[in-house]
């Protein structure tokens, strides 16, 4: 007799979901850039939470001044979150979101390629895991760097230019605002310039003007607290004797982009009576005195230290 039995199926699997998350950066900390960064990180949150097969990873953004990984926060982040087996795919809008620099770009890509996890480059429309990903990247990486090299050659150009003319970059320091490239005093800021150079030249020390400073009614330009470090370079600054000195500074390459100071690896410009003086001449020249005899003994710290008191560009 022939037996006929219901066999039961079982519901297939529901498909395992990607985990995905997004990198963001921009490179200059400019107000439209920040729009742009908090547009990219709205922009792919939608997009990844709107695909019913995807998983939201998060969106990792870096405000970044540098495209080096160690400059990067966030993207230090995505990347151990990706060795903890976090992430399936990671969406960029670029290859030079990732990285300007070919080799850090490929062995960024090289690592997460080992760990499985696949980078979508978006415009470039470049899939990291396809059997031709790392042939285009290589291509397209070099092309960035190329670019970069160009953008750096162009910007050096258009501040030698503005140094050779004497014209002041962008600064931010206590006692004066920079208003059509002019050195403008600000009277309550340079209240406390003209305190820090009488009470340094009159004998106290660093430490003890911090200390006054922090009982007295000035404040620092952008809030904060008084430092050692602050004074120190605000002793140094020559543009409070109304001197402006150019290139004091310079990026070691379009790469790195490190600060370095310029011991006369580039020219550099010195304009006399540039703009009103907060300090006389005869003060800032002896508060110089006083710093290199409390300096002499200690010259590789005090060249190291110095580095760190004026903005890149100047």
């Amino acid at each position: 007799m022939r037996t006929i039995r219901k066999v039961d199926t079982l519901a297939p699997p529901k498909p395992i979901r990607k985990r995905v998350a997004a990198y963001a950066r921009v490179s200059i900390l400019k107000e439209k850039s920040l729009r742009s960064l908090s547009a990219q990180i709205s922009h792919y949150s939608e997009y990844i939470q709107s695909n019913p097969e995807w998983e939201y990873a998060g969106v990792y953004a870096d405000e970044a001044l540098i495209g080096t990984k160690e400059g990067r926060p966030e993207f230090q982040r995505l990347l151990q979150d990706c060795r903890d087996g976090k992430i399936d795919i990671i969406l960029i809008k670029a290859i030079s979101r990732l990285a300007r620099n070919t080799v850090t770009m490929l062995e960024t890509v090289r690592e997460l390629k080992t760990l499985n996890v696949n980078v979508w480059f978006e415009n470039e429309n470049i899939r990291s895991l396809s059997a031709d990903g790392e042939l285009m990247l290589t291509i397209l990486a070099s092309f960035a760097q190329e670019e970069s090299l160009s953008n750096s050659e162009n910007m050096k150009w258009k501040f030698k230019k503005r140094f050779e003319a004497g014209r002041p970059s962008s600064t931010v320091m206590l006692g004066y605002k920079l208003v059509n490239e002019q050195f403008t005093i600000i009277p309550e800021e340079a209240e406390a310039v003209k305190f820090i150079f009488t009470e340094f030249v009159s004998g106290t020390s660093r430490s003890e003007i911090v200390r006054k400073l922090e009982a007295s009614k000035y404040k620092p330009k952008n809030g904060g607290a008084w430092s050692y470090s602050t004074i120190n370079c605000m002793l140094r600054n020559e543009k409070y004797a109304g001197v402006l000195l150019l290139q004091k500074h310079y990026r070691e390459n379009h790469l790195t982009k490190t600060a370095r100071l310029n011991k006369g690896e580039l020219p550099q410009f010195r304009v006399e009576n540039n703009h009103p003086p907060i300090v006389s001449m005869d003060t800032f020249e002896k508060a110089q005195q006083l710093l290199e005899q409390a300096y002499r003994p200690r010259r590789k710290k005090s060249e190291r230290s110095d580095a760190t008191c004026h903005q890149p560009n100047e």
